[in-house]
């Protein structure tokens, strides 16, 4: 018989109403310049409001990946998956995410060994992946400045 993966809810979820008030508007306020960390922006399901959520990014391959620190039920999270996209600001660059879906991975794979340690302590399981939205355009010539296989850090709204 297959065996389902649950996640389990993990240790910092609840610091998520002091992160989103206290350490937040503070983070806005270079997120989507440094490398790895970003600006996301998305809309919230039921007011339609904006919301920007400073976040680390994972790249892997095409994929953009943020590991769900608080998990799949932080507001962010179903916001992002009710509306199928969102936006990052990279660099001061805006790149639009497109299929969302969150996955279950115990053994934090797409984690460096530092922050893949640090998720089992705070048992993080949950992963977010998303793809660029192909620009009518043609290719980017911009390529993200995430890092790649950076640990993820995330916030409740």
């Amino acid at each position: 018989m297959g065996q389902s993966l649950v996640a389990a809810t993990t240790r910092l979820w609840f610091l998520r109403r002091f992160t989103t008030h206290m350490v937040n508007p503070v983070t806005r306020l270079f997120a989507g310049r440094l490398p790895g960390f970003v600006a996301l922006t998305h809309a919230g399901r039921v007011s339609g409001r904006r919301y920007r959520t400073p976040i680390f990014l994972l790249k892997s391959g095409d994929d953009y990946v943020f590991a769900l620190t608080y998990g799949s039920k932080a507001h962010w999270v179903k916001n992002i998956l009710a509306s199928g996209s969102c936006e990052i600001r990279v660099r001061g660059r805006d790149v639009r995410l497109v299929e969302p879906e969150v996955f279950i991975d115990p053994a934090r794979r797409l984690m460096p060994l530092p922050f893949r340690l640090a998720g089992r302590a705070l048992l993080v399981t949950e992963f977010l992946r998303m793809r660029r939205l192909a620009s009518a355009h043609g290719p980017e010539t911009y390529e993200t400045a995430a890092l790649p296989l950076s640990y993820v850090g995330a916030d409740q709204k």
